[in-house]
């Protein structure tokens, strides 16, 4: 067990042993809600905090990371945040802002700007698992161990459904249709 799992342990006993969590991981949860609903993510993390802190005593070292939960307990405020959003529009036909994952904004906050637009057609197109697994692992810098948590599926079918989600951006980038090096389309 390390130091994470150890504080969020201890933490069921003596409260003031989640600070050092918070302060260790806020930048990193911050980071992950600001790209998929810019406009909540303040919110979203603090409801994240107030969700991990109420939550903290069915912490189980034995089915993964501290961080793995908290991202995972992100998750869950994030997904709650895109219901409400969807059942708060007059208009249910037409989507919100911040109803899902912005993928519409994903282009403006790659530095790869030029193959911004094939990637985010790309990205949208993985079934949602396999996007948001590839994300964990490549955004928050998550294993894929601790992505699987994340979502709530096996190890080992993160780590089958992450190939398949890099092998199919890769064989998309990779066609010719895709960028050529000087960074125009082919």
């Amino acid at each position: 067990m390390d130091a994470d799992e150890q504080l969020l342990t201890w933490s069921a006993k003596n409260p003031a042993a989640f600070e050092t969590l918070v302060v260790r991981h806020s930048v990193s949860l911050h980071g992950y809600l600001a790209r998929r609903a810019p406009a909540a993510a303040d919110d979203l993390l603090s409801e994240t905090w107030l969700q991990a802190f109420a939550g903290r005593a069915g912490f189980d070292a034995g089915r993964g990371t501290a961080r793995a939960w908290l991202f995972g307990v992100a998750r869950n405020v994030l997904a709650g945040h895109w219901r409400r959003s969807a059942q708060d529009r007059p208009d249910a036909s037409a989507p919100a802002a911040d109803s899902s994952d912005p993928w519409e904004a994903v282009d403006q906050r790659l530095d790869a700007a030029a193959c911004g637009p094939l990637l985010r057609d790309k990205l949208a197109g993985l079934p949602t698992v396999e996007r948001e697994l590839l994300l964990l692992v490549a955004w928050e810098e998550l294993t894929p161990t601790e992505a699987a948590g994340v979502v709530g599926i096996p190890a080992g079918t993160a780590r089958s459904r992450l190939h398949r989600a890099r092998g199919r951006l890769r064989t998309a980038l990779d066609s010719p249709n895709s960028l050529n090096f000087s960074g125009e389309m082919a």
